[in-house]
């Protein structure tokens, strides 16, 4: 089939890959338009635009598809499907119609669970035990779309964002094959009105943990914001951001620390911290920070 591919980070590259693998022909690929980055802040194509450039497939990356002129410019394409994974965009109705066959969309969660922008980080920060990754037909609702193919996914406890992400972005590229393969023989299966939850946007307030929730809130809330942006708090006036830690005895006043190795007091329970980073600094290991940054006991985050 002639495809349409529009997707923007990381996550979108293994589906990308797999489709420039495959039989079918990439005619176009859309992108967001590239950003500031790096110290010296220069225009920074995106991963997926990066991909499709050395493949010398023809990108796109309009700053919104709500435009006539850029509406037509994606129907003359005349491709039998779109693709979608993590694009960023809204598709409007003339673009979800734009193809013969319309738009599909890879989404990480068990829809109608975390529609929406951050389903991984969400899945985690609420200790999801199991999530899927969703082959979903595109209609004008968010997230909304008749579900195509599932297939379910476990998490071990032991996962942050990161590994969830690797693991659904592999997935998602076995799982467009497989649904290209048996497109117009699958039956679309409407997502049921029960149980729908919304992966809004994080933002950097939400990165703050909340020492006064349980233990094993807190770890879900760092393992959810892991390994980026990471999850923070205040020392005093310095902010650290944490990405490891793990539950451990003890208990105390919300945010204290209770040893000299890192081990903090939560509402109920305890966590022992295993790596952080200081502002301007790498991350590092709690023995290699405290050993640049005293924290005594008695300490208190906030």
């Amino acid at each position: 089939m002639k495809i349409i591919f529009m997707g923007t980070p990381d996550f979108a590259v293994p589906t990308l890959a797999a489709l420039i693998a495959s039989e079918h022909d990439i005619i176009a690929v859309y992108s967001q338009p590239p950003r500031p980055a790096g110290r010296g802040h220069k225009q920074q194509p995106s991963p997926v635009h990066l991909l499709a450039e050395s493949h010398g497939i023809p990108v796109y990356h309009p700053v919104s598809l709500k435009g006539e002129a850029e509406q037509h410019a994606f129907q003359s394409l005349n491709a039998d499907i779109a693709v979608v994974a993590a694009y960023g965009l809204l598709l409007p109705p003339p673009i979800l119609s734009g193809t013969r066959l319309g738009c599909i969309n890879v989404h990480p969660s068990d829809l109608p669970r975390w529609r929406g922008a951050a389903p991984i980080q969400r899945t985690i920060m609420a200790g999801d035990r199991t999530t899927a990754m969703c082959i979903m037909q595109m209609n004008v609702g968010l997230d909304t779309g008749d579900i195509l193919l599932k297939r379910s996914v476990t998490i071990p406890p032991e996962w942050n964002a990161g590994d969830l992400h690797d693991q659904m972005a592999q997935l998602g590229a076995e799982m467009i094959l497989d649904t290209l393969a048996q497109i117009g023989t699958l039956t679309p299966q409407p997502q049921s009105a029960d149980g729908v939850t919304y992966a809004h946007k994080i933002t950097k307030e939400q990165l703050r943990i909340d020492w006064s929730l349980p233990a094993q809130d807190v770890l879900n809330h760092i393992r959810g914001l892991a390994p980026y942006p990471a999850a923070t708090t205040m020392l005093g006036d310095e902010l650290l951001k944490i990405s490891q830690a793990r539950l451990a005895a003890g208990s105390g006043p919300a945010g204290m620390v209770l040893d000299n190795a890192l081990l903090i007091a939560c509402g109920s329970g305890a966590i022992q911290l295993l790596e952080l980073q200081r502002a301007g600094k790498k991350r590092m290991s709690a023995d290699e920070l405290l050993r640049g940054l005293a924290i005594e006991k008695g300490t208190k985050f906030d």
